[in-house]
């Protein structure tokens, strides 16, 4: 765990931060109804994000290698009771940032506020009502996972009071964006892309599609279909775990890659343009190369570096096609 005291006045910001990464807490953003909502459970002795919210942001998209921390038992959702004086405001939240040494890492984020007076008052408005068609706009809005905490730790989830169209009222976002915030904790989830993916200009991960394509009995026959790229291309490969190798999408994790040599590009070109008949085989392979232009658009290429090695050509437009590759193919399909 890293714990940093960093101050930052970043106003808006901060609050659209939270709502673009704040995840599914269990705020209700429904549209207002005429029935005020019950007072919030009131929780002895707040302790931190990690231990009241582990799985607070965990919307954001990550590899699906990793597993999320479990879920807790979160306290009901509700109006502050007019007995309960807050004096800080808690949001627990995940970002992606880079990575010491590159790459790019997921982080969970504690962040609190003790100037409460506008933000207390925006919570405890009502939801506005709706009478007969309102226009809305269409963008999903998502409130951050927030907590109140009193001078004796004692904490709750508040109600987040919304707007005609189901949205958080004006009034608690632009709260939300006036507390001077400061990041009391930061701990690393995950890392999301590796330095070795980002010096590549490869995903970290990426999906067998010569696999999915094959199950879906999709592809056409063999063939070259078309004109072979103009531009350079890139090479990325991947290795896919056993657990996930005859999973209906295995994704693959990033091994090596690179802008493909020259030299080797007009022999991969010419090897995924034979007409020779695909294999009946049906072993999943457990690395597979992709090559996609560095520039501009063209068909994405598969190539399974062992199994059946078959390859795939998917135009962006137009059916895939199926060819079968040799070893020539997998030897210029090497380390870059």
């Amino acid at each position: 765990m890293v714990s940093r005291m960093r101050s930052s006045r970043t106003v808006l910001a901060v609050a659209l931060l939270g709502m673009a990464l704040g995840g599914c807490g269990g705020t209700d953003i429904g549209p207002g109804g005429a029935d005020e909502p019950a007072p919030a459970q009131i929780v002895d002795g707040w302790t931190s994000c990690a231990e009241a919210a582990p799985r607070a942001g965990v919307m954001i998209t990550v590899p699906n290698t990793e597993t999320s921390p479990p879920a807790v038992k979160e306290p009901t959702i509700g109006r502050i009771d007019p007995a309960f004086t807050p004096v800080a405001a808690v949001i627990c939240g995940r970002e992606i940032r880079p990575g010491p040494n590159g790459g790019q890492e997921q982080i969970a984020t504690e962040r609190r506020a003790e100037q409460l007076g506008a933000l207390v008052t925006a919570l405890r408005l009502p939801s506005e009502q709706t009478d007969g068609e309102v226009a809305c706009t269409l963008e999903m809005v998502v409130p951050p996972w927030l907590a109140l905490v009193d001078d004796r730790g004692r904490w709750l989830r508040p109600h987040i009071p919304t707007d005609s169209c189901g949205k958080p009222r004006a009034e608690v976002i632009a709260a939300l964006a006036g507390p001077q915030w400061t990041t009391v904790d930061t701990r690393t989830i995950r890392q999301i892309e590796s330095a070795a993916a980002e010096a590549a200009g490869c995903a970290q991960q990426w999906t067998d599609m010569v696999w999915v394509e094959t199950r879906n009995g999709s592809p056409g026959p063999a063939g070259p279909g078309l004109p072979p790229a103009a531009g350079p291309l890139r090479l990325c490969v991947y290795q896919v775990p056993a657990s996930l190798q005859e999973g209906e999408k295995p994704a693959g994790d990033f091994v090596y890659g690179g802008p493909l040599p020259t030299e080797r590009q007009a022999g991969v070109l010419r090897a995924l343009s034979n007409r020779r008949a695909v294999v009946d085989c049906a072993t999943p392979a457990t690395r597979f190369a992709v090559l996609r232009p560095l520039e501009g658009a063209g068909p994405d290429r598969y190539v399974e570096l062992d199994g059946c090695r078959r390859f795939l050509v998917a135009p962006a437009t137009g059916a895939a096609q199926l060819g079968q590759g040799d070893d020539a193919l997998v030897a210029l399909l090497g380390p870059v």
